[in-house]
């Protein structure tokens, strides 16, 4: 069964370009929804079993496919994010041709990130991993204009660093494993911790693993990226992509597959800490919305890898809730970024004011998005910071742990600066005929608005039914 998560987006790439008249973009439209809305409805209401159901394909593709609950995390997300996305750009993306265009590239990444969570061997999930880049370049390059194409060229160049050194590394495991599975290599690392070349081949993968997850030092593409790409893109971009090629693989690499070898818990430690500090700076010092939400996911996901640097349960479930909490809360404030751009065809927050008697939907649901990112109760993102800090201060990181509520404050400034230079103060006169956004805005919108507040009202009963079992994956 789990083959069908790659064969379904595929056969849609296939239909969807046969030679035929009608409305292909809505067809598509349709489809991309059908299969993102069951791909989470799969993972929250599937059977018991269902999840090892003998896989009739498996006879024709012989993938090692396997999921657990990590990965059940990653489906449930992909599925959300993706179904945003491509409401967003039904809206967004007039013409019928673009609209196609943009949902065959959607299948494309859908494919890319399916396999990269549900894979476990290392070579087959760096191939899916370059599927979810390449379908993403060519994504960030889709209006064709000059800073689109200076966000993909930064975006591919990089990228294609962290394909080398990825490849590097597989090639060095190979060598003392004899076969690139993740039980070969785990063994292989086991059997040879202290041996140089294996140290240097994991600090490689990470390092790869860093540049896809737009980590400090290696960000510098993220918020060209970012910024540059479509709106609906920028959900795709922020929301998940970036989630499944970076962190999640490095959560699974670094506890299920290397372990802890030499000092890499620290390098993590460190790197997370970096991350968290540069990117809440730099946000405070942009005028424009997506640049601001681009460094802000930057310093977001150093929380996630400061949780994983821990090493504790706790750490590694609270890093685990708060990739699923960022890939919500993130693809909501792009999604606003989004209506705020469609209305009034700009993303300088210093040209704006007063679109909140306006716009009142899109600043109810920014200011959402805002608590929780920040980790301000009842939204999700409190609990998931509140586990990590914990966490960090059980373990003896005091620093670490002060410093991330520290910057949890400077996050809730520059997050409630947009609300206020955005949704406050004088409406501008060239402004006074703007409405809200369309319902294909308003509606992702509000369905990741209500899963804010629903995870975080209903965390306490999420903690033992979700939060421990995702906790003792590793075990």
């Amino acid at each position: 069964m789990l083959s069908l998560f790659l064969l379904l987006p595929l056969l849609g790439i296939i239909a969807l370009n046969l030679p035929y008249k009608g409305k292909k973009d809505t067809v598509a439209l349709l489809y991309v929804l059908l299969l993102s809305v069951g791909q989470a409805i799969v993972v929250l209401f599937h059977p018991a079993n269902f999840w090892h159901m003998p896989d009739f394909w498996g006879r024709f593709f012989h993938l090692a496919l396997y999921a657990d609950n990590l990965t059940l995390v990653l489906i449930l997300s992909i599925g959300i994010v993706m179904s945003a996305a491509v409401l967003v750009a039904w809206q967004t993306i007039s013409e019928s041709k673009s609209r196609l265009n943009f949902i065959n590239l959607a299948l494309v990444a859908l494919i890319g990130m399916n396999g990269t969570v549900l894979l476990t061997d290392i070579f087959s999930l760096y191939v899916f991993l370059e599927v979810t880049a390449i379908s993403s370049f060519i994504l960030i390059a889709f209006q064709r204009d000059l800073n689109a194409l200076e966000g993909a060229f930064k975006y591919i160049v990089l990228s294609a660093l962290a394909t080398i050194m990825m490849l590097s590394a597989i090639a060095a495991l190979l060598l003392f494993s004899g076969d690139t599975s993740f039980a070969s290599v785990s063994q292989a690392v086991k059997n040879n911790c202290c041996n140089p070349i294996i140290i240097f081949a994991i600090t490689l993968f990470v390092c790869g693993l860093f540049i896809k997850g737009g980590l400090v030092p290696f960000h510098g593409w993220l918020p060209a990226a970012y910024s540059a790409a479509p709106a609906a893109v920028s959900v795709l971009l922020a929301g998940i992509v970036t989630k499944v090629a970076g962190i999640y693989v490095l959560i699974r690499l670094v506890r299920d597959v290397f372990g802890p070898v030499g000092a890499i818990n620290d390098i993590l430690m460190i790197v997370g800490i970096i991350s968290i500090i540069i990117g809440a700076l730099a946000a405070l010092k942009q005028d424009d919305f997506k640049k601001i939400l681009a460094y802000s996911s930057i310093s977001q996901v150093g929380y996630i890898i400061l949780g994983l640097g821990c090493g504790s349960p706790l750490g590694i479930a609270g890093a685990i809730f708060h990739l699923f909490n960022h890939s919500i809360f993130k693809s909501l404030l792009f999604v606003n970024s989004a209506a705020v751009e469609k209305q009034t065809g700009s993303t300088d927050i210093n040209k704006m004011g007063g679109l909140g008697a306006k716009m009142p939907f899109s600043n109810a649901s920014c200011l959402i998005a805002t608590f929780s990112t920040a980790g301000i109760p009842p939204a999700a993102g409190f609990w998931s910071k509140l586990m990590i800090i914990i966490a960090l201060w059980q373990n003896g990181y005091h620093a670490y742990a002060a410093v991330a509520i520290l910057v949890s404050v400077i996050t809730l400034a520059y997050l409630l600066a947009i609300q206020r230079k955005v949704f406050f103060g004088i409406l501008p006169d060239e402004l006074k005929n703007i409405k809200e956004a369309g319902i294909w805005i308003v509606l992702p919108a509000a369905t990741l608005a209500i899963i804010i507040i629903g995870v975080g009202v209903f965390f306490p009963f999420l903690f033992n039914s979700f939060l421990v079992p995702v906790s003792n994956f590793f075990k």
